[in-house]
């Protein structure tokens, strides 16, 4: 007798791919914080039904990127100084632990993950600059030889890429964390895990403090607007 199966009520790879486009469009600000958004009108933008949307808000919601709004739809989560530096710290923490395990291997990390990142730090694409350094934090957590680093960094690098752009667009900035991605990466392949923990440690450090001075002034200055 054949197993009986309930019928799915929406693709797992259409909800997927509904929820990498709200996230994406908050990740880089054209669903801004504080703005509401409902099943509908998301239903209508990337034409598809509202059951992928309503699953994928679901989704957003537990992972604290959308919260319940009066009366219909969500609000896009606010950004928070303080949370968010808490969440440079649990990956500080993770980085940290990727780096000695992967300098006690002596791992060479790919050369031209630097290159590309100080090639997207020239230019104004801000994705793509996120992009690449997601690209080389990614390439240490899969030298360290445990994929529960990386499983685990994904979620913090999901909300950190809302704000990350803020400090991005400043030009020197963009060139100073690829020094010290550069100076990480000799570490590492050279086995000096403890050169390579302090080094990721203060990467953190001064990412956190930027991102945490930047985003205060955006903050300031968009409760200004409002009086």
């Amino acid at each position: 007798m054949p197993a009986q199966l309930l019928k799915l009520e929406a693709a797992p790879d259409l909800v997927d791919q509904v929820y990498r486009a709200l996230l994406d469009a908050i990740s880089e600000g054209s669903l801004a914080p504080g703005q509401r958004i409902t099943q509908e009108d998301i239903a209508e933008q990337l034409a598809v039904s509202r059951q992928p949307v309503l699953q994928a808000l679901r989704l957003l919601k537990k992972d604290g990127f959308v919260h319940d709004a009066p009366g219909r739809g969500v609000l896009v989560a606010p950004l928070d100084v303080d949370w968010m530096l808490g969440v440079y710290e649990v990956r500080g923490a993770l980085d940290a632990l990727a780096a000695r395990l992967a300098a006690r291997q002596r791992a060479q990390l790919d050369s031209g993950l630097v290159e590309q990142g100080r090639k997207a730090a020239r230019g104004k694409n801000v994705k793509a600059m996120i992009d690449a350094d997601m690209a080389f934090h990614e390439a240490i957590y899969a030298a360290s030889g445990n994929p529960l680093i990386g499983q685990t960094a994904l979620q913090h690098w999901r909300h950190l890429r809302r704000v990350m752009g803020a400090v991005l667009r400043e030009e020197r900035q963009r060139q100073a964390v690829w020094d010290e991605h550069e100076a990480i990466a000799r570490a590492i392949g050279a086995g000096d895990a403890a050169t390579a923990v302090r080094l990721i440690e203060e990467h953190g450090q001064h990412a956190g403090g930027n991102l945490a001075a930047r985003l205060t002034q955006v903050l300031k200055s968009h409760q200004g607007d409002k009086r």
